[in-house]
């Protein structure tokens, strides 16, 4: 049985940990953040490194505090909440926008830039597009063999080469000059950054997926907690390293590239990028790569949703939840990218304040794990400011509730519920140091 892991012992963990964030699908949000926050681009993707690769990885190691389960710590609110949370992540990552997004991304990167306008107009070639699509991920889903799993390990360096090829040649021949940001990265584009890397959902799949680090450093003799916990964090510094060099050098491009005029997604405008360095075989190479790298990730999802789903619903086989998975996120992805990335954004605002209270409640699980009342006064509290806050995003919030939240401090900066979370936590412990008192006494 070993205290620890060497540094060495720590690599192979940490390049797992880079691969399982390393997502094509993720790839489209740095690029348009650059292009949007302009001058302000190193500002704003800092921001969006915290929230996409810091608080993923704080997320493993909470979760291994806990024995890589979620529904464990969701519990500390209250049994019902071990389901419930764990559903809205599955959902989130899976159905509702995670695997339909695989879809719309793989479609924007390997199909339309081959399409004439009139043809990317067309509905209906989308529809036909994700419903081979997703047959095929159905197919590749009912025995997702270590065929997938191989395609895998060589689609993520082939991916990556190919990201560090753009990333190079754009560097060194940048396509344009930085410009002044737009207005949404005017004010607070640190907040702004932090906001948008909740597209990514990696720290919601950290949660659900943090086993999967876990048991690798498990199998190398590692069983006290916090020995997991800190091999988890160094595993973690070598994966944010190489992520962190990647969306940076990603939304330089984007900064650079505003010469091109206006694009609706991140995938335009990566495509646009592509075509201009290396032509019409470097945008078909990227787009086939992209292809089988987003069918890959849908794969593992639907596998993943299935036997959670499974899990829940023990009297309907696999093979029908797959299906079910598969048709829904079928119908999903023919929202379109950027209508799917704009009906996400509300949503993830809500839910992701829930689950950053959680990663920073359970570090602190040891002092308050028979205080129930903290963890349900600040999950209430973060929750209530996000809910308004999504409605604000969805442009569904009234005007008396906006101008009643203006004395909520940071709201503007979309961080309102930090204060009125730790407000509640606040509250949750007289609550439960009273309650302690009142059973003595």
């Amino acid at each position: 049985m070993k205290q620890s892991l060497t540094f060495k012992e720590t690599i192979p963990i940490g390049l797992m940990l880079f691969a399982i964030f390393f997502g094509a699908g993720n790839m489209i949000f740095p690029p348009l953040l650059g292009y949007s926050s302009g001058t302000n681009i190193w500002i704003s993707i800092s921001g969006f490194v915290v929230s996409s690769i810091g608080l993923p990885l704080l997320a493993i190691a909470a979760i291994s505090l806990f024995g890589g389960n979620v529904s464990t710590l969701a519990s500390r609110i209250h049994p019902a909440c071990g389901v419930i949370i764990p559903l809205i992540i599955y959902l989130a990552i899976g159905p509702f926008f995670a695997i339909p997004r695989t879809g719309t991304v793989s479609y924007e990167m390997a199909v339309a830039p081959f399409l004439s306008t009139t043809m990317q107009n067309q509905w209906y070639i989308l529809l036909l597009y994700t419903f081979i699509y997703f047959g095929i991920t159905f197919f590749l889903s009912l025995n997702p063999s270590k065929l997938v799993d191989r395609i895998g390990k060589y689609l993520t360096p082939l991916l990556l080469i190919m990201i560090s090829i753009i990333i190079v040649k754009a560097i060194s021949s940048p396509v344009g000059s930085i410009s002044t940001p737009s207005d949404s990265y005017q004010k607070s584009p640190f907040f702004k950054g932090f906001i948008e890397g909740f597209l990514t959902m990696d720290a919601l799949a950290a949660l659900v997926f943090g086993i999967i680090v876990i048991n690798a450093i498990k199998e190398k003799g590692v069983t006290n907690k916090k020995s997991i916990a800190k091999s988890t964090i160094v595993a973690g510094l070598i994966a944010a390293l190489g992520l962190s060099i990647i969306y940076i050098s990603l939304a330089y491009i984007g900064a650079t590239s505003q010469t091109f005029g206006t694009f609706e997604n991140g995938s335009v405008l990566l495509t646009n990028v592509v075509q201009h360095l290396f032509g019409q075989y470097g945008l078909s190479l990227l787009g086939i790569t992209m292809l089988f790298a987003c069918l890959t990730t849908s794969v593992g999802l639907v596998s993943a949703c299935g036997r959670f789903f499974t899990t829940l619903f023990p009297k309907i086989s696999y093979n029908k939840i797959i299906l079910i998975i598969c048709l829904f996120s079928f119908g999903v992805s023919n929202l379109g990218l950027s209508m799917l990335i704009k009906l996400s954004l509300p949503i993830l605002i809500v839910i992701y304040p829930v689950a950053i209270v959680l990663i920073i409640l359970a570090f602190f699980d040891r002092f308050i794990k028979d205080k129930q009342a903290v963890y349900v006064g600040s999950v209430l509290g973060a929750l209530l400011i996000s809910i308004v806050q999504g409605l604000e995003t969805a442009e569904l919030a009234s005007d008396s509730l906006l101008t009643f939240m203006q004395y909520v401090p940071l709201y503007n900066e979309g961080m309102g519920w930090i204060l009125i979370a730790l407000l509640g936590s606040l509250i949750g412990l007289m609550i439960s140091g009273r309650t302690k008192q009142c059973s003595t006494t």
